[in-house]
C-alpha cells in the first residue's frame, strides 16, 4: 500500500488503527485502507456505532468544558487521537485563551496531525507515548513545559483506558498518573463496555484484536474502581448521554446503547 503524503515515515499500514477507525467513524479523512477495512467490519458487528462514537466525543467535551466551569486551566489528553472538530484546545481556548493542553496518542498519525494543526499554538501541544509509561509521559520535556502540576490539572482518558489489558495493570497505571496530581484535579474517564450489548459489543472487541490496540471491555463495577479515593462528581458513572447532558432531548430512548461508561472524578 502507498504511503499518501500527509503519513509518517515508517508506520505500518498493515494493521488497522483504532485512533485512525476512529476518525473514519467520526466522518474523518487520516485513515488507511485497513482501518477502513476493520471499521467497516465493526460497524457490521455493531450498526450504530457512529453515534456510539459521537456521543462518546460529546461526553469528552461537556466534561472539558466542566473543569473549565471548576478553574482548571491546563489539560493532559492522553489517547487524544487524531483531531477532529472540537478539540480540547478549542473548547478550552474558547473560554481561557491561555489554557494549556498537552495532547499524548500512541498512533503517529494522530500525533502527527495534532502538531500540524497546534502549528502556532503557544499554548498546546502533541506528543507520542504510550498510557502504559506515565512517569515517562509526565516527565517529557513538552510536558514539563507546558504544564504545572502543582496546579489542579484536567486528566482526560477518553476511550483509551479500555486499549490497557488487565494483564498490564490499568488501575496501577491511573493511580501512578494520580498520584503525580494535586488536590483540586479532575480525572474524566470514559471506557466501553458489553454490559448493555453483550453479543454486539463483544463481537466488536473481538474485532479489535487485529488493531494495534485490542480492547477490553470492562462492567460498570470495574470502571467505578478507577475512581477509587477521588470525590466523584455528580451522576456518578453513567451511560455517556447521562452525563450531566446538555438538554434532555440529548439522552435519547436508550443512553444504554451507547455502550460507555463515563464518569468524573475530582482528587482531594
Amino acid at each position: 500500500m502507498e504511503r499518501p503524503d500527509w503519513a509518517p515515515e515508517g508506520i505500518d499500514l498493515s494493521k488497522a488503527s483504532v485512533a485512525r477507525a476512529y476518525d473514519y467513524w467520526l466522518g474523518g479523512s487520516h485513515n488507511f485502507a485497513i482501518d477502513r477495512e476493520f471499521a467497516r467490519q465493526a460497524i457490521a458487528a455493531v450498526p450504530d456505532l457512529r453515534l456510539v462514537a459521537r456521543a462518546n466525543r460529546e461526553f469528552l467535551h461537556r466534561a472539558v468544558r466542566f473543569m473549565i466551569d471548576m478553574g482548571i486551566r491546563q489539560f493532559l489528553d492522553i489517547g487524544s487521537g487524531i483531531p477532529t472538530v472540537g478539540n480540547v484546545h478549542e473548547i478550552a481556548q474558547k473560554v481561557v485563551p491561555d489554557a494549556r493542553v498537552v495532547y499524548v496518542d500512541i498512533d503517529s498519525v494522530a500525533v502527527a496531525h495534532s502538531q500540524q494543526i497546534l502549528s502556532g499554538n503557544k499554548f498546546a501541544t502533541a506528543i507520542q507515548e504510550d498510557l502504559r509509561r506515565p512517569e515517562v509521559i509526565l516527565d517529557h520535556p513538552a510536558t514539563r513545559a507546558l504544564l504545572d502540576l502543582d496546579q489542579p490539572t484536567g486528566l482526560l482518558l477518553a476511550s483509551v483506558v479500555h486499549a490497557i489489558p488487565d494483564e498490564d495493570d490499568p488501575y496501577g497505571i491511573l493511580n501512578r498518573l494520580r498520584a503525580a496530581l494535586c488536590p483540586g484535579s479532575y480525572l474524566a474517564i470514559s471506557h466501553v463496555t458489553t454490559d448493555s450489548r453483550p453479543e454486539e459489543l463483544g463481537e466488536g472487541a473481538r474485532l479489535s484484536g487485529r488493531t494495534t490496540t485490542p480492547v477490553t471491555a470492562r462492567t460498570r463495577a470495574q470502571v467505578e474502581r478507577f475512581f477509587d479515593g477521588l470525590e466523584l462528581i455528580e451522576p456518578g458513572v453513567v451511560w455517556s448521554p447521562l452525563w450531566r447532558p446538555d438538554s434532555p432531548e440529548d439522552v435519547g430512548d436508550h443512553p444504554e446503547r451507547m455502550s460507555f461508561y463515563v464518569g468524573v472524578g475530582r482528587t482531594v
